[in-house]
């Protein structure tokens, strides 16, 4: 099936630790009390039942009695009890929903955050470790919180009425008592035996239409580039595949409810009529009155419903062992990601230096062996360097394995506290408005004047006013050029006031001349700039030229000043 394979046990640990952690949050007092209440609302809600299952027998008493006065006297009583506990049933359904919204908040927004901290999207996707984490954070994390609470409220709300209805049922005929439970355990083993491979296919059926559904995503973002190459026909065929992927798993899901559906409906069925078996002889006889009957059968259905737990909801559990998982799976994924005790290539941030120790790098394709040997370098703070020679291939791995991109190799690279920003050939603009675009980070706000003095130099007013302004949010790829977008993120960079920029070839997109401005731009700053050129380069622009030549050597010259 998928390269993924289904964890055989999720462990309570992880479980209890999601849980404990959202008790101790800054929400936790939140989720306590909504807790505390609908703890408190079940117990009223099933005392509401008990209550209405001695009104109901009075009731159909009186009916059976022809007694009118005692007739509308004890459905006064029903109105009041069915008007009791429609209120509490409704505010019990509120907070329940309230406190599983408060806690797919929470969750969330943790799985965000650990998502993109230090490059583990990143990290992620080059593995191929995990499909679609997209999903499992949206829609998963949404899948489990209110799957949790709504179980963990049913198992509740099952032993209150096993507490409630067991001494109703047992009053009225122990055997009829007995003969529930062992009714719904038997019920129980047999829809597990029946339905057990469900987890097992509703665990790859989330990605199976994930996956389709990704297809289309993938056709309606590059339509321009598709229609232009032509390659419908290649996406079709993988539309198709993917579809019957999905759908050959939903057949067999189906297979599965269907069998279950054979069994569970007619357990449901006969759990109409077994009491009317046990308890209508006796009142045939006359040992006891007519409204006993109606009594029975509702606390045997009451009683049963709620050892049948697994019955009712198994298709719901299925589903819930699948998303539990899945989402298992992406913790461990994305705690592998973030952990690089396995690399020999090691990246850490102190001091105020740039430097590479001993540093060497391979190529990704078979036989290109090691393209730059034992790299050792130290750039100091608003130092400008020149990456130059014939092995172009070890420059841009140097400007990848520096960003922290995967890359075969060993060493160590130390980055300065103050940070190095990337300026890569096709920058990145990420979603917002103009303000947004440039802002600095960390909360920082944008100085109007620095930017539209910035934006002056660098000939962008035309850019600005078709943005609108700084702040209205723009498709920035079609607004702009791509020289318009590299100037943009340069001007963030400026911003950002790192220690050192690394440019890899953004002279492509801005062109030689304005690159000299954009390079003594960053002098006036006072940021450090390594710069990987596409072609030659005037070296007055750099303190030292460092020189990747074949077979993985390397130079570093100071250049006069």
């Amino acid at each position: 099936m998928d390269k993924e394979k289904i964890p055989h046990k999720v462990t309570g640990a992880r479980f209890v630790r999601a849980v404990r952690n959202f008790a101790a949050s800054e929400d936790g007092w939140k989720a306590k009390l909504l807790f505390g209440g609908l703890f408190g609302l079940l117990f009223a809600i099933n005392g509401m039942n008990v209550l209405n299952s001695y009104v109901g027998r009075d009731f159909m008493t009186a009916i059976a009695d022809r007694n009118k006065a005692e007739f509308i006297r004890q459905a006064l009583f029903y109105i009041g009890v069915f008007a009791g506990s429609t209120l509490v049933s409704v505010i019990a359904r509120f907070a329940e929903e309230r406190l599983g919204l408060l806690w797919r908040h929470f969750i969330t927004r943790r799985a965000v955050v650990q998502y993109l901290e230090d490059g583990t999207y990143y990290r992620l996707n080059a593995s191929g470790d995990l499909e679609n984490p997209d999903q499992r954070i949206a829609e998963d994390v949404r899948v489990f919180t209110t799957t949790t609470l709504s179980f963990v409220l049913m198992l509740l709300n099952s032993s209150f009425t096993v507490l409630a209805f067991s001494g109703v049922l047992w009053s009225i005929s122990p055997l009829l008592f007995i003969v529930a439970v062992l009714y719904a355990a038997g019920g129980s083993f047999m829809t597990i035996v029946l339905g057990r491979p469900l987890v097992g296919l509703n665990y790859f059926q989330l990605d199976k239409e994930a996956n389709f559904r990704s297809s289309l995503i993938h056709v309606r973002e590059n339509a321009e580039a598709l229609r232009v190459a032509r390659r419908e026909e290649r996406l079709v065929e993988r539309l198709m595949q993917r579809l019957e992927d999905l759908v050959g798993n939903l057949r067999r899901i189906i297979a599965i409810n269907r069998n279950v559906g054979f069994f569970s409906t007619g357990y449901s069925w006969m759990i109409q009529i077994i009491p009317a078996l046990f308890v209508a002889p006796a009142f045939i006889d006359g040992e006891v009155e007519f409204g006993v009957v109606t009594q029975s059968a509702m606390a045997f259905s009451m009683l049963v419903g709620a050892f049948s737990l697994i019955i009712t909801q198994f298709q719901s559990i299925s589903n819930f062992a699948a998303v539990v998982a899945r989402l298992s799976y992406l913790v461990e994924a994305m705690e592998r990601a973030q952990s690089q005790d396995g690399s020999p290539l090691r990246l850490e941030c102190k001091g105020t230096e740039l430097a590479y120790q001993d540093l060497s790098l391979n190529g990704v394709e078979e036989g290109s062996g090691t393209l730059l040997q034992g790299l050792t370098v130290t750039i100091a703070p608003g130092q400008r360097v020149l990456l130059a020679g014939p092995n172009q291939t070890a420059r841009v791995l140097l400007f990848r394995a520096t960003a922290g991109l995967v890359c075969a190799g060993s060493g160590r690279i130390v980055l300065p506290e103050a940070g190095v920003q990337f300026l890569a050939q096709r920058p990145y603009l990420p979603p917002g408005s103009l303000r947004q675009v440039l802002g600095a980070g960390g909360g920082a706000q944008v100085n109007d004047d620095q930017v539209s003095e910035l934006l002056r130099r660098l000939e962008l007013g035309p850019a600005l006013a078709r943005a609108g302004g700084l702040d209205k949010e723009q498709d920035w790829e079609a607004l702009l050029s791509l020289r318009e977008q590299q100037l943009l993120a340069f001007i963030h960079v400026l911003l950002a006031k790192p220690a050192f920029v690394f440019l890899d070839r953004i002279g492509a997109a801005v062109g030689g001349e304005q690159l000299e401005t954009l390079l003594e731009l960053l002098r006036e700053h006072g940021i450090g700039y390594i710069d990987n050129p596409k072609g030659e380069a005037p070296t007055h622009l750099y303190d030292a030229v460092l020189e990747f030549k074949e077979g993985g050597g390397w130079e570093c010259k100071a250049q006069g000043r």
